[in-house]
């Protein structure tokens, strides 16, 4: 059994007069790839802080191996007495080499000559990373490592890291991300740390199980919670059944909007009679905006329909935002036109939390940022109480009357998503709205997403959100071109492979006779015997998968199963993997499937 490198013993930490963790144990070894879990407020980053050292434990030990070379991604680098960003990346005895940092620089779109007095929050992130990166440590501590990257970006990151010997603790909210990367969980819930071997991608099996256990006992002990209010109570069987109807409902959306696309791949109808009837909210023809000498955006066509759900995609810089603001008006194209429904009401989400302030810099409640001080707001026409409303967001009603300056950055996204969401509008823009938010809010995004009854314009880096919520995507170059693709994220990036392929494939000689007819494959107008039966059972064989993946991390959350029988052991490990990747070949066939049957019967 390998040597650890890092330990928590019997680990306690106070914060004001009550304890944040107590009791807590943590072995980290040299190839562990852990995913850190929890909700939002219950210290993760902290945590990540006492496995650094940078914090120091009110009771217990930390150990680390001799020689260990440990770096800490910060969600908020200071920069304090540096003049550029490459300053604060050369910084320390242990400072890359300039061509090491350079070279991981220019792939995550970072200026190290800029100034880091007026760098933005995302560039400082950024720099922040490159310097972490470069060091190539025996330990990475990533706190929200794919904030403010791009989705290019992210997938280079993932790429390094893939080939990166060290171990690695992260945060993040970017389920594709910690998909491909852990192995294991760690799950941090109210004070407790619990280790799964098991990577993401079996984490909500097995957290589920942890939580039902819970709730059986704490129904045993007749605990103060009720069950119907305990947070963790989220069942497999509920989940799938809520995420198959959303994906069922998106799929539906995806083939309706296909179907009233024309073969340049924008919607033209006549706007007079739908924009009397508020179907159509914005009509862009053929704009074009330029900077100086750059082109941001050129000829672009893009119809905007109620209930769509647009993702706008692109690298950091491509125009994502000017193309948000000329949507809504809020600056000017230099060509084309942009028409507008007189009844459009747009809410915009603002990613720097700056409505959650009073405008005279007094300190606000919870309560005052809901309910203006009160006790009911109106929720799309509908009376609410303030506690009941702040329940829906996931939050304990004793932070009613809580400053809102002691949230930390997730709790505050919450509570602007709670804020914005009982506005009245018929437009909803959000600009990378999962940033900082943890899995059950995420779980909650989507599904406040899915009842919405008007229009989405999300700006997003985040794929996996990406897939299960949007119907059509645009995604800009940064160039001046743009493409629409009805669908997600992944249906952009399969429509972009099969080009790459196609370009490829006509560079290659060609050696067929041009005398021969080429007779064009009739597409079939219905699904196949065999495809209609892999639909219906495909379910049932997901389902039985699914138990399996749970017994399997039973099995794995024994910690004394490794010293015990470690050819059992590496069996059920084995077997693990080999059940996550046939489950993982289910769900993308039966949607494939089903998606492909819907476009079939639109």
């Amino acid at each position: 059994m390998p040597e650890p490198i890092l330990t928590l013993e019997n680990a306690g930490l106070r914060q004001g007069g009550n304890w944040l963790f107590r009791h807590l144990d943590l072995t980290i070894d040299a190839r562990d790839r852990l995913a850190l879990i929890g909700r939002n407020g219950v210290g993760k980053t902290t945590l990540l802080k006492l496995i650094e050292g940078s914090l120091e434990l009110d009771e217990g030990r930390r150990a680390v191996s001799p020689a260990l070379q440990l770096v800490r991604l910060e969600q908020e680098p200071a920069m304090t007495g540096y003049t550029t960003l490459g300053d604060f990346a050369r910084a320390g005895s242990a400072a890359p080499a300039d061509h090491q940092l350079d070279a991981i620089a220019s792939r995550l779109g970072v200026n190290l000559e800029a100034l880091a007095a007026t760098a933005s929050g995302g560039e400082r992130r950024r720099a922040g990373l490159v310097r972490a990166l470069a060091s190539e440590p025996d330990l990475l501590l990533l706190d929200e490592p794919t904030n403010h990257l791009d989705i290019g970006a992210i997938e280079w990151l993932e790429s390094w890291v893939e080939r990166y010997r060290g171990a690695f603790v992260t945060i993040s909210h970017d389920r594709a991300f910690l998909t491909r990367l852990t192995r294991n969980c760690l799950w941090l819930d109210r004070g407790m740390l619990r280790r799964a071997e098991v990577g993401f991608v079996g984490f909500e099996a097995w957290s589920d199980r942890v939580a039902a256990e819970e709730a059986k006992t704490a129904s045993r002990l007749d605990a103060r919670l009720k069950q119907e209010e305990h947070w963790l109570l989220r069942g497999v069987t509920a989940r799938r059944s809520r995420n198959e109807g959303r994906l069922a409902k998106l799929i539906e959306l995806r083939a309706t909007r296909k179907a009233m696309t024309t073969g340049d791949a924008v919607a033209r109808l006549a706007t007079s009679a739908d924009d009397t009837k508020t179907k159509v909210l914005i009509d862009a023809s053929h704009v074009t905006k330029q900077f100086g000498d750059r082109t941001i955006l050129a000829d672009l066509s893009l119809r905007v329909r109620h209930k769509d759900r647009i993702g706008i995609i692109g690298p950091n810089g491509a125009g994502k935002s000017t193309l948000i603001k000329l949507l809504l008006g809020q600056i000017e194209p230099d060509g084309g036109e942009i028409k507008r429904a007189k009844a459009l009401n747009p809410t915009i989400i603002d990613q720097r939390r700056q409505r959650l302030d009073a405008a005279d810099g007094t300190p606000r409640t919870v309560r005052d940022v809901l309910a203006d001080g009160g006790e009911w707001l109106e929720v799309n026409g509908v009376r609410k109480h303030v506690v009941g409303y702040l329940k829906d967001f996931l939050f304990d009603p004793g932070v009613l009357d809580a400053p809102v300056d002691s949230f930390s950055g997730g709790e505050r996204s919450r509570l602007l998503l709670a804020r914005e969401f009982a506005t009245p509008s018929n437009l909803l823009v959000l600009d990378e709205p999962t940033n900082d938010l943890d899995m059950e809010t995420l779980d909650l995004l989507e599904e406040v997403l899915d009842d919405y009854a008007g229009t989405v314009l999300l700006v997003s880096h985040d794929r996996a959100f990406l897939d299960r919520v949007v119907t059509m995507v645009v995604a800009l170059d940064g160039e001046g071109n743009s493409e629409t693709i009805v669908g997600g994220w992944s249906d952009w990036a399969e429509a972009r492979k099969a080009r790459a392929s196609e370009a490829r494939s006509d560079r290659k000689p060609q050696n067929r006779n041009p005398n021969t007819a080429v007779t064009p494959k009739r597409a079939p107008a219905k699904l196949s015997y065999n495809e209609a039966r892999a639909l219906a059972e495909l379910p049932a064989t997901m389902d039985t998968l699914t138990a399996a993946i749970a017994r399997h991390e039973a099995t794995l959350a024994d910690p004394a199963l490794y010293t015990r029988d470690p050819k059992r052991f590496a069996n059920v490990m084995a077997e693990l993997e080999k059940v996550r990747t046939d489950l993982a070949s289910a769900e993308e066939r039966w949607l494939e499937l089903a998606e492909k049957q819907a476009a079939l019967e639109s």
